[in-house]
């Protein structure tokens, strides 16, 4: 039988025991976060990769076109160096943007078209954009997990304490309409 001796005891096991388990959670929730901005990084610096090489195919065949293979390097470079989410998300915009302007001055030069490595080159970026995207509703998804978390109560409490904070989402922005359209790499 209990004695009440045991009664106090017990209600701070219980607690401490259920402080613990919200706490690792939360440690939880932000590492499949981290994890999931990892995997968008891979993504993007595949994507980075591929620029210089579907510029240097493109260089040859649209000479008159130097705005637009300087546009696209610009903004590579800017999406590059950018440092968080929400100007990650910008830059990659201008990048997927600039992409698009490429890719339309391309359909003018037949030649171009039909060459091989450029071919190739667009097929594995147009993979790579396709992962991106599956990378950021990855990622969003356990932001919108953690967040949550951290919002909810009583674990907002525990988040509180432990000075969890809430993640910025990885989206597109809102003025931007086009770039909501995945990078067309059809010929």
């Amino acid at each position: 039988m209990f004695h009440l001796t045991w009664i106090a005891p017990l209600i701070v096991v219980i607690a401490l025991a259920w402080v613990i388990a919200v706490y690792n959670r939360f440690v939880r929730l932000v590492m499949r976060s981290k994890e999931a901005w990892a995997d968008i990084d891979v993504q993007l610096k595949r994507r980075y990769d591929l620029i210089p090489n579907l510029i240097e195919a493109v260089k040859g065949y649209v000479k008159h076109e130097a705005g637009t293979l300087e546009k696209v390097t610009a903004a590579r470079v800017a999406a590059m160096d950018a440092g968080g989410v929400e100007e990650k998300g910008k830059a990659e915009n201008m990048l997927s943007g600039a992409l698009k302007s490429l890719f339309a001055v391309a359909e003018a030069y037949p030649d171009l078209k039909a060459n091989t490595n450029f071919v190739e080159l667009q097929r594995e970026l147009s993979d790579t954009e396709n992962k991106i995207q599956a990378s950021r509703r990855f990622y969003n998804t356990n932001v919108r997990d953690l967040n949550t978390a951290i919002e909810s109560f009583p674990g907002n409490v525990i988040a509180n304490a432990f000075r969890f904070e809430p993640r910025e989402f990885f989206a597109l922005d809102e003025g931007e309409a086009a770039a909501r359209q995945p990078v067309k790499v059809s010929f």
